[in-house]
């Protein structure tokens, strides 16, 4: 026989001739999860067990063997040595024995109400495995871990915003003193009324204070104007400091478990821009897949999307960068300077998103030289800001309309009143 044709099924393969007679077939077993199963590995171009099996006796059989897959072609040839595997797509042979199927189902021992069961049966049960895969990527997770820390730093700011203005009624020259928020609520936590606040207690829980505002704060707490607090008010005030501690705790857990988990699913985002705003990105472009489709000019302006849509309804300016501009080198250049970095930068963002989406290498180091040495040259280039472009001349106001009476017109004679 020159050639045969594999058709694909739920119920297993079908190798037909050229004139579309069944020449031999390889059946699953009949269990709707192994095939299901089977089916996914097929759509991703994987050879499965049983068509490997079918290659291999149908090259006693057949000279050339067709299928429809030309990446399955390739994967088979590699497989199974000593066999011509082509692919044809559409097959004409292949289509005509699809409609026509229904008169094979017999020689399986298959009503047509049957193979339709079965039909919806493993259609429903692919459908539930590719949604199940599809939530069980890792990128959705980190989407949800990067919203979460944006709900507890918020919580965070509001409850130390509450701290400061409570403990503020007792000590409120320390509002001056102590801008971190961390440290301040530490003061009122651990130490509490301002009478056991010392050089040695400040010490002990932020060790990192400059030795000049220890001093500083020691001597506000002695010339403090606030009101007396009991012990019995500041078990309060402590409970929802140590509020504050732990969620701050858990922050910092949470921003190492998006580090680690940025590693594993996008190494080379989160090498060029860090692990935090490479989960932002992830997260507003809707998954590492979708950010892969997407073009850098749309990377670009992503976290930015009422200000573009307003820009184009308005015909206003469009906005440069959207959450891209949390990079160091972005904010902290001038402004002239920060819409071609961006530019530059989302450009880079879109090819480590494919490499990190589809071939896993790690192509992170070279990417950044490359983005370095181009905002280098920026920062030359346009060292300078631009000049304003001249404001055009201010029209000269256009003369006023002639009073009756000017312009050559005799005034028309007024009428007298009757009485």
């Amino acid at each position: 026989m020159a050639k045969v044709y594999i058709a694909t099924d739920v119920l297993g393969f079908f190798a037909v001739d050229e004139s579309g007679n069944l020449v031999d077939k390889e059946l699953y077993e009949r269990k709707p999860e192994l095939v299901a199963t089977r089916l996914l590995e097929l759509e991703k171009s994987n050879p499965v067990q049983e068509l490997l099996k079918f290659v291999e006796r149908l090259r006693e059989k057949a000279e050339k063997i067709v299928v429809e897959d030309p990446e399955l072609a390739r994967k088979l040839v590699a497989a199974v040595r000593g066999v011509d595997i082509v692919a044809e797509s559409p097959s004409p042979v292949l289509v005509a024995f699809r409609q026509n199927f229904p008169k094979y189902l017999p020689t399986i021992g298959l009503n047509w109400d049957e193979y339709r069961n079965l039909l919806f049966e493993v259609s429903d049960l692919v459908t539930r495995l590719k949604l199940r895969q599809a939530v069980e990527k890792r990128d959705l997770f980190i989407a949800q871990a990067i919203s979460t820390l944006d709900d507890v730093d918020k919580i965070l700011n509001l409850i130390a915003s509450r701290v400061r203005e409570w403990y503020g009624l007792h000590f409120p020259e320390l509002e001056e003193l102590v801008r971190d928020n961390k440290e301040y609520v530490k003061i009122v936590y651990y130490l509490g009324h301002r009478s056991k606040i010392s050089e040695d207690s400040l010490k002990k829980i932020s060790p990192d204070l400059p030795e000049e505002r220890l001093k500083r704060i020691v001597e506000a707490a002695k010339k403090s104007i606030g009101a007396e607090m009991t012990e019995w008010d500041l078990d309060q005030l402590k409970s929802y400091a140590d509020v504050f501690l732990k969620l701050d705790a858990y922050r910092e857990s949470l921003a190492t478990y998006i580090d680690e988990a940025m590693k594993e699913v996008a190494p080379n985002i989160r090498e060029l821009v860090g692990p935090l705003l490479g989960a932002r990105l992830i997260k507003l472009a809707g998954g590492l897949t979708r950010m892969a489709f997407l073009p850098a000019s749309t990377i670009q302006v992503l976290g930015a999307e009422k200000a573009l849509f307003r820009a184009l309804r308005t015909g206003g300016k469009p906005p440069k960068h959207g959450v891209i501009f949390q990079y160091p080198e972005i904010f902290r250049s001038p402004r002239w300077q920060r819409g071609k970095i961006a530019r530059a930068l989302a450009a880079k963002l879109a090819i480590a998103a494919k490499a990190d989406a589809f071939t896993g290498n790690f192509i992170a180091p070279r990417l950044k030289e490359e983005l370095m040495k181009r905002i280098q040259e920026v920062k030359t280039l346009y060292a300078k800001p631009p000049p304003k472009a001249p404001q055009p001349a201010a029209k000269a106001p256009p003369p006023p309309p002639p009073r009756r009476g000017e312009g050559g017109r005799r005034p028309p004679p007024r009428r007298e009143r009757r009485r």
